[in-house]
């Protein structure tokens, strides 16, 4: 199968949405059908071969975030260009109505569109209001996949029709194998933490408080961070006196996330809100750590109610603080969680997802005779 898919934002920040393309893409690729991605990225930015660089991106606020995206003639002409040559089975957008390359890609659409919806707002005065502009590319979907129940209820709500709930994948085997990084986790307890340390949403400041707190009566404590920002911003905020206790990593390649997530005993997610899914804490479940997390519904989904990784109430730092001491003063606890976690990932190990998303796609393309796209531009 010929399978075009398109990314609304560009890989050179890494993102939920952009982890779940390229392993979805990688998965369909082992599976032996032929892909390719269009993604705003320059034509030099060094990405994989099965991606197709549409331009530069721009910065814009999104859900509480940043980000990259690729909108304008520009944009449109490469999108009509990648659509024409590809000659896809099928078309498949992420995002599909973020003011990007999804959403230029389903109206230029002559052929059987998939979307899969990631966002997780539950209320958005946006879309209510845009219903009418966003009509033209709704009729263009095929068929819809919603990552999450929250994804689901929000496309259902504002945008109508239904969705399959296919839920993130995660690279299993790549995670269960990966070595930890050279002396960690260590003897006195490690924590960790994987995003953008300055986005509020992430929660970064409750774990920041409850790590100095504990460190200070457990003296071989550390924490590992990892992902953008500012290696100053990040210390500034921390005593000096347990700055050689945090390392930070800055951004990290796949492979090294799957190391920083192997080398802890407790990986915390103290996202406030905004979380469709979780893919970090299937990561972290793969990898094996004892999972902390806020009890969003969307965690505590992933985390099977509480059974796969421990859940304590939304912005409640004295919880976390308690919590976290807990679960490192009883390994015993740790091993119970991170074997319920492993057994529960296998549900999102992306062979068993990516089969899933071909039955969509088989839906689809049954759906349009099998049509595909025309050269109306050539």
């Amino acid at each position: 199968m010929r399978i075009g898919i398109v990314s609304p934002y560009s890989f050179d920040v890494p993102g939920g949405v952009q982890n779940h393309i390229m392993d979805l893409s990688e998965a369909l690729l082992e599976l032996g059908h032929e892909v390719s991605v269009l993604a705003p990225a320059d034509d030099d930015a060094g990405l994989p071969e099965y991606v197709v660089p549409a331009g530069r991106a721009v910065p814009l606020p999104y859900n509480g975030s940043v980000a990259r995206i690729s909108f304008g003639p520009v944009s449109t002409a490469r999108v009509r260009r990648w659509l024409r040559r590809g000659e896809f089975d099928v078309l498949h957008v992420h995002e599909p109505f973020t003011p990007s390359l999804t959403f230029l890609a389903v109206l230029s659409a002559r052929g059987p569109v998939v979307a899969t919806f990631h966002t997780a707002m539950t209320r958005s005065r946006a879309l209510s209001a845009a219903q009418n502009f966003l009509q033209p590319a709704m009729e263009k979907i095929t068929a819809r996949i919603a990552v999450s129940e929250l994804a689901r209820k929000v496309q259902v709500e504002h945008l109508g029709g239904g969705a399959v709930e296919i839920p993130n994948g995660v690279a299993v085997r790549k995670f269960a194998s990966a070595v930890p990084l050279p002396g960690w986790p260590g003897d006195g307890g490690a924590i960790g933490f994987l995003g953008r340390f300055t986005e509020p949403r992430k929660g970064f400041p409750l774990l920041r408080t409850a790590f100095v707190s504990l460190a200070r009566e457990r003296p071989g404590l550390r924490m590992l961070v990892a992902g953008p920002g500012d290696r100053d911003e990040l210390y500034d905020d921390i005593p000096k006196e347990l700055h050689d206790r945090v390392e930070f990593l800055g951004l990290v390649s796949e492979a090294d996330k799957a190391r920083m997530l192997r080398s802890v005993d407790v990986y915390v997610a103290p996202n406030t809100g905004g979380e469709s899914f979780g893919m970090i804490l299937t990561e972290a479940m793969a990898a094996g750590a004892a999972i902390a997390a806020s009890d969003l519904d969307a965690f505590r989904r992933v985390l099977d109610g509480g059974r796969a990784g421990a859940l304590f109430p939304n912005g409640d730092q004295a919880a976390l603080t308690r919590l976290l001491g807990e679960l490192l003063d009883d390994p015993a606890r740790r091993t119970d969680l991170s074997s319920c976690a492993r057994a529960a990932v296998g549900a999102f190990d992306w062979p068993s997802v990516a089969n899933r998303v071909l039955e969509v796609y088989a839906t689809a393309i049954e759906a349009t005779d099998g049509r595909v796209f025309d050269d109306e531009w050539s």
